[in-house]
């Protein structure tokens, strides 16, 4: 018999050409994958390879490899391309080959250079199902043409490779979901859609559709490796490796297949762990048992998300528009998200970002489903249940946790099941793991509960590992710090409710800057009981699972303050609030900016692109910034000689010749922005604090290492320190980077201003790092002064906050102290706390404060202001 003719497989005509363009060249198509297939090519011959017979998938690959000079597709198995062109001569030609073997069709097509697409699962042909051949599965796998193929490669040998590269095309990111329905009965289900219904998902979701490709299997290298079997195992094995890889790569965008509420109740109920609690405190009778029962189920009801693709279709649209009106755009961490697909495909995730802002829930959805990704399960608070904001999030992946759930032990193991059984199922979970939002722009302590339970739920699924990834949501202005400054201020929290839902409409009317999302390298129990010297695969004590969760935790805020980029927003606000005068001249604010972005670029700091390149600035961004606040009447401008109406020509006036200065009302709402990247400068500000204390500079290193410890202790609750080394360590570090750039000079055991460097003297940057902190020791020392207070009688937390802050506005106003956003009622919370830990404080049997005897004089007192003061003067 003659060989094959191997024309190209398929040529549509003009017509078809256009609306194949027309369609598929909306699909997303990464750089990445081009070159990765032709990297492919280049080592040998590249063979696609798809999961479910579909004509639509083959058109698409079909244009998509002519579209980018990739290898042409001169064979594929199972389709009668005669329909979508029957007047191409190359199909007709096709057609006449069909008389050859498989073996014979598909290696004439590779033999000439080109390339195949193989579906591995068909449906069976009539023929088939008579003899039995799909084996009762009801679908036919590849076996025969893996044969071939394996039998090509052995004849050519390992210098010419045959690799399988899987491809799939997200047509749609909806879950799978288990039983059928009517459509399913007429369209095929997600899992094996037919033609039309990937038309359909198409259509609805063009904006999303992606062509993926997976890891390449190299035949010749299996041969090399492989140990004797049957020609039959080795195919099985192929196939298997290729049908894994192809659904590990669809998952990563779908999920795991969805399951009905209640079906999924049921399953999380029959949890041994659940059921033996209800055993336990029930007893033994029956009617206490089914009560314990349906108490456990009625709170997984109210817990559980109930996604839905309609839901989540819709915010996509109207979340593209809110963000898109009111924010600049999204600057993610693609690097890091290319990270996280990667390990989507082996295992669970747990997202563990920081939270500033209600915008936090819907961010990493919006970045998720955007990007193609299966969407997060995102643990909330009760308090968002309410209507309408609750079912919308149920419905969007939200589950609710009660706000605590101390001494309840039925609701620990039903939350503790739930999770679990969600990690089990591979889904990806979204934690905040400070609980509630940062008011102040810094991070919050970290809270264990409910990370507790995702570690002992991780630990219990033993088949599947858990990654947890620390994220940092970064925002230029906060869309809430109206809100804040007047908690900040020491009003009362508004609760959540559909009212305040509504009102928050008006943040439609304003600018808010850019969004940066910056991914951390994921971290596991494995290596953090490593690191603590446990054992993870073994059962771990209740003091042990303690530790773990406390290092997770802490390791996890170290990592978000570490990966939060600086914007060109946060810059701004640092350099205009760590300055002394009334007002900053546009050029003083870039120069400002230069410095501290060289600064933050030498530490290693994430610059967000748009900010600066290479640790230069672009001041086109920082000018933006000041017109975003400017704007929103947290910055005023003055133009010397000029006696414009500013409100009305407030937005022509930014730029050069221009002066900015910061409303005293508005500078809290400023300092939120400023303290997204506080964090970077606090060591080299507690150690400039130290040299420039009164009546220093120079000072005995001796005393500069004594009084940044005493810093140290006092602010440990406002700002998050190394876990990782001892204070010396730091302190040194800290030290020897600070001499070594000239900030600081050192002869003998004194300590002073060094000669600088970028144009600056030593003592200009020892100012700002100290003035970027000046605050907080400002609001310590009215913490400080309050405590006057205390000798009239004792005090509950909450009215010694409310009248302190009065102490505050009362010593701004006299000038004892310069700043006015250090008037803050966290700052009066955490230094109670401190002076609490020091003995300055004791609590009485009502839980109210009293000075320690040691401090019960007016005299005594004054001590602790006292030693506050030394620091504040180095202006």
């Amino acid at each position: 018999m003659d060989a094959p003719h191997v024309p190209h497989l398929y040529e549509p005509n003009p017509a078809l050409r256009v609306l194949y363009r027309w369609f598929f060249d909306n699909i997303q198509v990464d750089d990445e994958w081009v070159r990765q297939v032709r990297k492919l090519a280049s080592r040998g011959t590249v063979v696609y390879v798809l999961r479910n017979l579909n004509p639509v998938d083959f058109l698409a690959l079909d244009h998509l490899t002519k579209r980018f000079d990739l290898p042409r597709i001169n064979y594929v198995n199972d389709l009668r391309l005669g329909l979508f062109n029957p007047f191409n001569r190359g199909v007709f030609a096709t057609l006449i080959g069909a008389r050859h073997s498989v073996a014979e069709q598909l290696g004439a097509a590779i033999e000439s250079g080109g390339s195949a697409a193989l579906f591995l699962k068909r449906p069976p042909g009539v023929i088939d199902l008579a003899a039995g051949a799909s084996g009762g599965r009801g679908l036919r796998e590849g076996d025969e043409h893996v044969a071939a193929l394996l039998d090509l490669q052995r004849k050519r040998g390992s210098s010419a490779p045959i690799l399988l590269v899987p491809q799939v095309f997200v047509w749609t990111n909806r879950p799978d979901t288990y039983g059928a329905n009517f459509l399913d009965a007429v369209l095929g289900p997600r899992e094996w859609p037919t033609a039309l219904r990937t038309i359909a998902q198409f259509l609805s979701n063009y904006r999303h559709v992606e062509l993926r490709t997976g890891e390449a299997f190299s035949l010749s290298q299996y041969l090399e490796g492989a140990e004797s079997a049957s020609d039959s195992v080795h195919v099985r094995r192929v196939i298997y490796t290729m049908l894994r890889r192809l659904e590990r790569e669809r998952r990563t965008a779908t999920g795991p297949a969805q399951t009905a509420p209640d079906r999924q109740r049921l399953q999380v109920l029959r949890s041994p762990r659940l059921q033996q609690t209800i055993a336990h405190m029930a007893g033994e009778r029956e009617a206490d048992r089914n009560a314990l029962y349906r108490r456990a189920s009625n709170m997984l009801k109210a817990m559980q998300a109930t996604p839905n693709g309609t839901t989540i279709r819709t915010l996509d649209v109207l979340l593209d528009r809110v963000f898109n009106r009111i924010y600049a755009g999204l600057e993610v961490d693609m690097e890091g998200l290319k990270r996280l697909r990667e390990l989507a495909k082996e295992s669970s995730i747990v997202l563990l970002p920081s939270h500033k802002s209600h915008v936090d829930y819907l961010v990493l959805s919006y970045i998720m489903y955007e990007n193609n990704m299966q969407l997060p399960m995102i643990a909330a608070g009760d308090n968002l249940s309410f209507f309408p904001l609750g079912p919308v999030l149920r419905r969007a992946g939200g589950f609710f946790i009660r706000r605590s759930f101390r001494g309840d032990k039925l609701y620990v193991v039903a939350v503790e099941a739930y999770v679990r059984r969600l990690l089990r199922e591979g889904h990806m979970l979204e934690l905040f793991l400070e609980g509630g939002r940062s008011r102040t722009g810094k991070l919050l302590p970290p809270k264990f509960g409910l990370l507790g339970m995702i570690v002992d739920a991780a630990l219990g699924v033993k088949n599947r590992g858990v990654h947890f990834v620390p994220v940092s949501i970064g925002y230029e202005r906060i869309v809430e710090t109206g809100a804040y400054e007047h908690e900040l201020s020491g009003g009362e929290k508004e609760k959540e409710d559909a009212a305040g839902l509504l009102k928050s409409t008006n943040v439609l009317r304003h600018r808010y800057g850019r969004i940066t999302v910056q991914f951390a390298p994921p971290l596991t129990l494995e290596s953090m009981c490593h690191e603590l010297g446990l054992h993870a695969d073994t059962d771990l004590s209740e003091a042990a699972r303690r530790t773990l969760v406390t290092r997770l935790a802490n390791r996890t805020m170290d990592e978000i303050n570490r990966v939060t980029a600086v914007s060109p927003g946060a810059l701004t606000a640092l350099a205009i609030l760590s300055g002394h005068s009334r007002s900053i001249a546009h050029e003083e604010l870039i120069v400002r900016c230069e410095q501290l972005v060289r600064v933050l670029h030498a530490m290693g700091a994430r610059i967000t692109p748009r900010c600066a390149v290479n640790g230069e600035l672009r001041p086109e961004p920082i000018r933006e910034s000041v017109q975003m606040f400017v704007e929103a009447d947290m910055l005023e401008v003055h133009i010397p000689g000029e006696h414009t109406n500013l409100r009305e020509r407030r937005g022509e006036k930014v730029g050069p010749g221009a002066l900015y200065r910061v409303p005293e009302r508005k500078r809290v709402q400023l300092d939120t922005s400023k303290n997204h990247i506080i964090h970077f400068l606090v060591e080299r500000g507690l150690v400039a604090l130290a040299v420039l204390h009164a009546p220093g500079p120079p000072s005995v290193l001796d005393t500069v290492r004594g009084r940044v410890l005493r810093l140290s202790k006092l602010f440990k609750h406002e700002f998050r320190f190394r876990a990782d080394a001892a204070f010396n360590q730091i302190f040194e570090n800290t030290l020897t980077t600070m001499i070594s750039c000239g900030e600081l000079s050192q002869d003998g055991d004194m300590l002073g201003a060094g000669v600088g460097h970028h144009g600056w003297s030593g003592k200009a940057w020892l100012t700002l790092y100290a003035a970027s902190l000046r605050n907080f020791v400002e609001g310590y020392r009215v913490a400080a002064r309050a405590l006057t207070l205390l000798l009239k009688g004792p005090m509950t937390d909450k009215d010694f906050v409310r009248r302190a802050l009065v102490v505050g506005d009362r010593m701004f106003l006299a000038g004892d102290i310069e700043l006015r956003e250090a008037v803050s009622k966290p700052l009066i919370q955490n230094a109670l706390r401190v002076f609490r830990e020091e003995g300055y404080l004791e609590l009485t049997e009502d839980g109210k404060y009293v000075l320690a005897e040691s401090f019960a004089n007016a005299e005594t007192v004054g001590t602790i202001e006292g030693r506050l003061v030394g620091f504040l003067d180095f202006s």
